[in-house]
């Protein structure tokens, strides 16, 4: 699908052709779609990356000026899934006629600014808006971060009391995500001082300061990933031998349970014998038998507690 649009005087507009100073945006490209804008001048292995899921972060400048910008961004697929969060490669493509965004799935990112959410930028001015892209990235990367801490925080209340390895299993989807999460924001903090490097951003000083606003906020996502990684591995491995530990106590009670409960089955078993015993004329023997166990249980539960065995 391909969608043309423009700042007008009414706001963002869907166009029905490309035109000067427009944004192109492409989602899940036909072959077809792909020519129509490949007949624009621009090649065809610049659209081609974004329909590879493992297409890494970079950059690359065209000797007629057409720079092909490859980034990571992050993509929520559902709580249900083996990873729930992952990274998507999305292209970003700057001629000099429009800004070209290709992408194989659909990107909340580029939803906020289609939809006019993302208020001050200009599709006319493409150095800007691809600055504001990369900030809104980064954004959305601490957005999810925030959101996996919630998560494992309450994950973290069920595991204390917990007997199973669900929960377990759970932290180590959210461990996948971050894993994703870090070598994607690493390949696009690469990218980024490879854009410095440029002399992309260097006739605006407003444009060099929110390239530098992008880079901060790429390196704030990077080291809160690390801690979050780092906390939730220490985590697992904690709640690996709780989990472990909660089982034991179970066990010790279950233990001590069935040794009290033995108890009035050996007296009774010895009582029940076809010899002499002790009481056998008497005609209150039962109640000295019930006596007489309930005794030696009470007597072994005492122990049991003091050696905290119960």
């Amino acid at each position: 699908m391909i969608t043309y649009l423009k700042n007008t005087e009414t706001g963002l507009t869907e166009l029905d052709a490309p035109s000067q100073g427009c944004w192109i945006r492409m989602q899940d490209p036909t072959q077809k779609e792909i020519c129509e804008i490949a007949d624009l001048g621009i090649p065809q292995d610049f659209i081609t990356p974004a329909l590879d899921i493992d297409e890494r972060s970079r950059t690359e400048r065209e000797d007629n000026g057409v720079i092909l910008i490859v980034l990571r961004v992050p993509f929520f697929q559902g709580v249900k899934m083996d990873v729930p969060f992952t990274t998507h490669p999305l292209v970003i493509i700057l001629v000099d006629q429009f800004l070209i965004t290709v992408s194989k799935w659909s990107c909340d990112m580029l939803d906020d600014f289609a939809s006019g959410r993302m208020k001050g930028f200009s599709t006319s001015k493409r150095n800007r808006f691809l600055l504001r892209l990369l900030f809104a990235n980064a954004n959305k990367y601490l957005r999810h971060l925030r959101e996996i801490n919630r998560t494992v925080e309450g994950l973290e209340d069920q595991l204390q009391l917990s007997m199973r390895n669900k929960e377990v299993l759970e932290l180590l989807k959210y461990q996948k995500s971050l894993v994703y999460f870090t070598t994607a924001l690493k390949g696009n903090e690469f990218m980024l001082e490879r854009l410095q490097r440029t002399q992309l951003f260097k006739m605006y000083p407003d444009d060099e300061d929110l390239l530098e606003d992008v880079m901060t906020e790429n390196q704030q996502a990077i080291e809160m990933v690390n801690i979050s990684s780092s906390i939730l591995s220490s985590m697992m491995d904690a709640f690996a031998s709780i989990i472990s530990n909660n089982l034991n106590v179970v066990m010790k009670f279950l233990a001590s349970i069935t040794i009290v409960m033995s108890i009035p089955t050996i007296v009774t078993s010895f009582f029940g014998m076809n010899v002499s015993l002790p009481f056998q004329e008497e005609p209150l023997a039962a109640v000295f038998v019930i006596v007489i166990f309930v005794l030696i249980s009470v007597g072994v539960i005492w122990v049991f507690m003091r050696r905290d065995w119960f």
